[in-house]
């Protein structure tokens, strides 16, 4: 089996592999990048190939994939990056199939939820999300933002990953000084403070019916410290959860999704919530892809890597129910430079 990898210099493709690698042995395992530092060329036994690719919006870019596919006699493809995502899908409704077989979400479940200003009007008239306005460095809305949302509130970019231009601001004056040292940013989003935990998810989803979902707390950060907001959008310490009303919820605004785009789920969506101050779970973000704890999860028996080559290669059974539900309580630690340690949470040191 030759399976290719897109985005090889970010965490969660290496995840990705790494597990590939443990999983299936004898697999030719093929990663691509357009970044020629990125680190997954070079670590050792990660890959048996390493290629330099243009970025996606490139006019060039599907004939390298192609010349890629059809020289490396690729069996499927692992697509990533979300740009990638985006172009791939872009490609299916163009050409009603992809380069080689691989499972994403439909384009118009991209193009709706990876701009977060654009998913809150997805959400428009639900409970699923805090209150929200879109606003940019030229035209920041500060009366609109005291009258609806109020201080504290929490400012995010509106594209990019979870610690992108993130902020709690605490009155007029810091969001003054926050868009002064952010002009170049394009678009952020304001919302509600949510003070509670913060929790995610990973589903799969195959043809619209969800068959894996399981979640996780994300309870301290990487590198905290030294980011503004305290969140760096790489968790530190993370607990996995058997919480139903989590896995719930998740469906639930899975259906909304399908429902107000008119298609089908497809592939992995990773979630991100805060609680409010009642507990009640709203949705900061939904990603078209695996999160970057996708192979600890596999590790503690939560194996979307596994489950996708078996969709893709016709070896999945459907289960009865998609609740996951971990056998111990898991706990896991994360750093730089360093490989993450799982442990059961009785041997944490008291």
């Amino acid at each position: 089996m030759n399976i290719l990898i897109l985005g090889i210099g970010g965490p969660t493709p290496r995840s990705i592999t790494k597990r590939l690698r443990k999983l299936y042995p004898e697999a030719k395992l093929v990663g691509t990048d357009i970044e020629p530092k990125a680190i997954g060329f070079y670590m050792c036994d990660l890959l048996d190939k390493s290629i330099l690719i243009p970025r996606a919006n490139s006019s060039d870019y599907f004939e390298v994939i192609k010349s890629i596919i059809r020289e490396e006699n690729i069996d499927l493809a692992f697509v990533q990056p979300e740009q990638e995502v985006k172009t791939w899908g872009e490609y299916y409704n163009r050409h009603g199939s992809y380069p080689c077989p691989t499972i994403i979400p439909p384009i118009e479940h991209v193009n709706a939820l990876m701009d977060k200003a654009a998913m809150s009007d997805l959400f428009e008239g639900t409970d699923f999300i805090p209150d929200t306005i879109r606003m940019t460095p030229q035209n920041p809305k500060f009366s609109e933002i005291q009258e609806k949302i109020g201080y504290p509130c929490w400012i995010r970019a509106s594209v990019g990953s979870g610690g992108l231009g993130s902020l709690k601001l605490s009155r007029k004056e810091e969001l003054e000084a926050w868009l002064f040292i952010h002009k170049d940013v394009p678009e952020f989003t304001i919302s509600e403070f949510l003070n509670g935990r913060h929790l995610a998810n990973q589903m799969l989803y195959v043809k619209g019916s969800c068959v894996r979902n399981a979640g996780l707390h994300c309870a301290e950060y990487v590198m905290s410290d030294i980011a503004p907001s305290k969140v760096t959008g790489n968790t530190s310490y993370g607990l996995l959860l058997n919480e139903k009303k989590l896995l719930e919820k998740c469906e639930l605004v899975m259906k909304v999704v399908q429902d107000r785009t008119g298609a089908e789920a497809n592939g992995v969506y990773s979630f991100d919530f805060k609680e409010d101050i009642d507990g009640n779970l709203k949705v900061t973000e939904i990603n078209i892809r695996h999160m970057a704890y996708t192979g600890i999860m596999a590790e503690c028996g939560f194996d979307l890597i596994k489950d996708t080559v078996d969709v893709l290669k016709g070896g999945f059974t459907m289960p009865e129910n998609s609740f996951h539900f971990f056998d111990k309580e898991y706990v896991f630690l994360r750093d730089v430079d360093i490989e993450p340690i799982i442990l059961e949470k009785k041997d944490l040191l008291k």
